[in-house]
């Protein structure tokens, strides 16, 4: 009977890890007969797994999709890929998925051995996740799988939307992918009433079913979808945009400049271009300075103005503050303080 249980399991370990066995590869890989082979996957069947089996010389065993989740089977790298992905999953950008999480990894937690019990533990004891605060714009999950689902079956998306100003608009649009940031969800859907490509952020959609009709997908607007996402939130979002040679090569650059910054292209083996965007020229002159590079304005005009403008306030606050010392005595009291009244004085 334990010889038989190990055998299923080591079965399932096989269908869950390769798309399809044939038969005799499952036969010689288990050391069985063809015919245990069947009587096996008879057995998973009962116990709740989808096998499907196709016929002839051609066919072979496949695990299906089925209506219920029956348990899983990782080796130990992927339990420990698994655990901690659960612990590091919350704040992630989905609301809710954090708790959601926790009771996951309770119960995987419950099953691991011993040995990779302390494997995770000891990288979770020795990380330290760097987060840009409380996350305002988690989008809810159950609308993340809906627009998922939507671009997968090429069906119309009806929706509320609300803008940056807070204004809700209903709208109808293609939806055909999700791009995600680090600390966000975007969808690339061609809206149906403007007859163009948009990118919407995921938390402000709100959908209005009944959704449909299903519609034929359109040539993307850009090969890269991440690339053509991130220059919409880093550069087509705002009123004032620049482009900024920075004097240091593209990988450096990228180390510390996020797409949702701005899109960086190679110039040479020891510079690059950002374009990116603010409101306002003055604080893409604090953008700029903050990242820590030498750099040149290529354009606009207006920004060279902007740098010059905050030079010279600069220059004046140090010099309103750079009052030379108070001249000291020989004994080396202050000038600047009163008489001493005797050995106590303060």
């Amino acid at each position: 009977m334990l010889e038989t249980s190990a055998r299923l399991l080591r079965l399932l370990s096989l269908l869950q890890a390769h798309r399809e066995w044939s038969g005799a590869e499952l036969a010689e890989r288990l050391g069985v007969t063809p015919r245990t082979v069947r009587r096996d996957v008879d057995r998973l069947r009962e116990l709740g797994y989808p096998v499907n089996a196709s016929p002839g010389t051609g066919g072979g065993y496949q695990l299906g999709v089925g209506a219920e989740l029956p348990p899983l089977l990782l080796d130990d790298d992927e339990a420990v890929a698994v655990a901690v992905g659960l612990r590091t999953a919350a704040g992630q950008g989905i609301e809710g998925i954090g708790e959601t999480s926790v009771r996951a990894l309770a119960k995987l937690e419950q099953v691991l051995p011993h040995r990779l019990r302390r494997r995770v533990g000891a990288l979770n004891a020795v990380t330290v996740p760097m987060l840009r605060g409380p996350l305002s714009s988690a989008v809810d999950p159950a609308v993340l799988t809906e627009l998922a689902h939507l671009c997968r079956d090429s069906e119309r998306l009806r929706f509320e939307y609300r803008g940056h100003d807070g204004t809700v608009t209903r709208r109808t649009a293609e939806p055909h992918r999700l791009v995600c940031t680090e600390r966000r969800w975007y969808l690339v859907a061609w809206d149906t009433d403007r007859a163009d490509w948009r990118t919407f952020r995921a938390d402000r959609i709100t959908p209005r079913p009944p959704h449909g009709p299903r519609f034929t997908p359109r040539r993307p607007p850009a090969e890269d979808l991440a690339a053509y996402v991130s220059k919409g939130v880093s550069t087509r979002a705002y009123t004032d945009r620049a482009v900024v040679r920075l004097l240091v090569p593209l990988r450096e650059a990228a180390e510390r400049i996020s797409p949702s910054v701005g899109t960086l292209e190679a110039d040479g083996d020891d510079a690059c271009l950002l374009r990116t965007g603010a409101h306002g020229l003055d604080v893409m002159v604090i953008h700029v300075m903050m990242m820590g590079f030498e750099f040149e304005v290529v354009e606009p005009a207006g920004l060279t103005l902007a740098i010059r403008t905050a030079r010279d306030r600069l220059s004046r606050a140090l010099e309103r503050d750079g009052r030379p010392p108070a001249p000291r005595t020989p004994g080396g009291a202050d000038r600047t303080r009163g008489p001493r009244n005797g050995p106590g004085a303060a």
